[in-house]
């Protein structure tokens, strides 16, 4: 069975044989995210503050490297920080009377998509991902800065609407596009949503103002028979059954073990995927053997239910200080007990 029919049946609990793995190094794939043209500027890359001494001259002794992004937000990050991660410093719409003049950027523009086709051909047998930018919450938190936009969720909602519909219309333009290309088998896209302990805002909050733009954005996308897979940091309890009931396919959760991991598989397994790699906050850097093997046999225990999971490499070992020997336990363990597709039959 080859990976595609594999990664298909685990999402849909159809006796695929054997969990999905997403592991980055040479061992195994079945995913496969396709490629798009993106934007190259010189601004856009992280440079010394005095590069944007004109244009941000408040920002000259900040001691670190900053960035513009393609919709105008300023970003940060401090000297020591190797990540290449950062945040935003001053958000494009320093003002909401600024919504009314702004445009965003074409991230929607089919030229961008144009090659995306040919980059996954020869990983035609895989399932096949495109990605997004974000969901809503995850651009527009950027666009006004995040303690800022968390204050207009109370005191602009009208204005935070209107900027979500114009966000929106963008995402649904690239499922869109997706779908016509008919190569690629789901979308992807990540939105922090938790806390170590809470959602970032109330669960009826998210639901008036947030949930609405997910059905949407999953109507969409099963139009054209792509799944949903979304990645959120955090503790989402209060919003699981919301997820489920939009239409999310798989939940990306890299601290599957920060909810609960029995209190988790209660609420999602057998009726949502879990696509993790063993928890990278406890459980990963600790390097104990032991503990590492036990969590992956827990998580086929838990999860895998004729389907329901796919294990995974994080990104970034290097920053969480995971030697390669921690990681590679993870993935003999799951090879193990998960059903080797490397081993031929």
């Amino acid at each position: 069975m080859i990976s595609k029919t594999v990664i298909k049946k685990v999402l849909e609990f159809d006796d695929p044989g054997r969990i999905g793995f997403d592991f980055y190094n040479d061992s195994f794939r079945d995913m496969k995210f396709v490629e798009c043209e993106v934007i190259k500027k010189e601004e856009y890359s992280w440079q010394e503050p005095s590069f944007f001494k004109e244009r941000f001259p408040q920002y000259h002794d900040f001691d670190g490297f900053m960035h513009l992004d393609e919709y105008g937000n300023l970003w940060g990050k401090m000297r020591h920080d190797k990540t290449g991660g950062g945040e935003v410093l001053k958000g494009v719409l320093a003002s909401w009377d600024e919504l009314a003049s702004y445009r965003l950027p074409d991230i929607d523009d089919e030229a961008r998509f144009k090659d995306a086709p040919l980059s996954v051909v020869p990983y035609k047998n895989r399932f096949i991902l495109g990605s997004l930018p974000g969901n809503t919450f995850s651009l527009m938190r950027k666009m006004r800065k995040m303690e800022l936009f968390l204050e207009d969720l109370i005191l602009e909602t009208d204005n935070v609407l209107k900027l979500q519909d114009m966000v929106l219309e963008k995402l649904l333009n690239i499922v869109e596009i997706y779908g016509h290309m008919k190569c690629v088998d789901g979308i992807f896209f990540c939105e922090d949503w938790g806390t170590q302990d809470r959602l970032l805002i109330s669960p009826k909050m998210w639901r008036e103002i947030f949930k609405p733009a997910f059905i949407k954005l999953c109507d969409t996308a099963h139009k054209y028979g792509m799944k949903v897979f979304m990645h959120s940091c955090g503790y989402i309890y209060e919003i699981l059954d919301d997820l489920m009931e939009v239409g999310i396919d798989a939940l990306q959760l890299d601290q599957p073990t920060l909810m609960g991991i029995e209190k988790l598989a209660d609420k999602i397994a057998g009726k949502v995927t879990l696509h993790s790699p063993v928890d990278i906050q406890r459980i990963l850097p600790t390097g104990n053997k032991e503990l590492i093997e036990k969590s992956a046999c827990d998580m086929v225990r838990l999860f895998h239910r004729n389907g329901g999971l796919i294990v995974k490499d994080y990104g970034d070992y290097t920053t969480l200080h995971v030697q390669y020997e921690w990681a590679e336990w993870m993935r003999q363990k799951f090879f193990d007990i998960g059903g080797d597709p490397r081993i031929k039959k």
